[in-house]
């Protein structure tokens, strides 16, 4: 989650994380203006207040997809100073709408910057690619050497979250996801990792979809997200 900017409000979330000793991954997602300058002033803002918390990690989503490749090299740069000032490592989410939106485009942005590190969210790229990413593995390695973070939402090629993960209809899609996730996961372990962190992600509504006229979801999102931790354990 993100945290306000008003200190006595964020004071009091960090109260009840601590009172429910609670592990906190931080969250950036606000920081969505056009404008170049202005963006790059509310994103430092934003990154440096939730540095302060002294999270497990930042996950942020950084950019816009219509920047230019300087301006969010730019933004990747800022974060990487908030990081260095504070000890706390800045994980860039692949998320439709960022820079890292789409799977080639983010493989440029691996290799020209070897200290880029990612949450892989890969339902993002399979709908941005209307693929499961078959044809782009060399995209993919990248992101299996890079993510520090998972966000295990299942995509396929029309939608970034299928309906529901436990019906024999989306078992390709959801393998597919499970076997990018493994690779990131046995690869940390080899690098002698001994803790590595995912948000089983399974969203609401728009990503869940709701059932015309009653807009009543397909299914139950908490339900959705426990299979998906207990299968999580299972197999990786």
């Amino acid at each position: 989650m993100s945290l306000p900017l008003d200190e006595k409000e964020k004071q009091a979330v960090l109260d009840v994380i601590k009172e429910y000793d609670l592990l906190y991954l931080a969250q950036h997602w606000e920081t969505v203006t056009t404008d170049f300058e202005e963006h790059k002033k509310e994103y430092r803002k934003r990154i440096e207040n939730l540095a302060t918390a002294k999270p497990l990690l930042i996950n942020s989503q950084t950019g816009r997809d219509f920047f230019t490749f300087e301006q969010n090299a730019g933004l990747i740069g800022i974060a990487d100073e908030v990081s260095k000032k504070h000890g706390i490592k800045v994980l860039h989410e692949t998320h439709r709408g960022k820079f890292s939106f789409a799977a080639h485009i983010t493989a440029e942005f691996m290799k020209k910057l070897p200290g880029l590190q990612l949450t892989l969210d890969m339902s993002h790229w399979c709908c941005v690619a209307e693929t499961l990413l078959k044809d782009q593995q060399e995209a993919v390695e990248l992101a299996v050497e890079r993510a520090g973070h998972i966000h295990a939402r299942v995509g396929y090629m029309e939608g970034p979250q299928i309906p529901d993960p436990r019906v024999p209809e989306w078992q390709n899609e959801v393998d597919v996801h499970v076997d990018v996730w493994k690779r990131i996961v046995d690869k940390n372990r080899k690098d002698g990792k001994s803790v590595f962190t995912i948000t089983s992600e399974f969203g609401p509504y728009p990503y869940m979809v709701h059932l015309p006229y009653t807009q009543q979801p397909l299914t139950s999102q908490w339900e959705v997200n426990v299979h998906m931790m207990n299968m999580l354990k299972s197999k990786l």
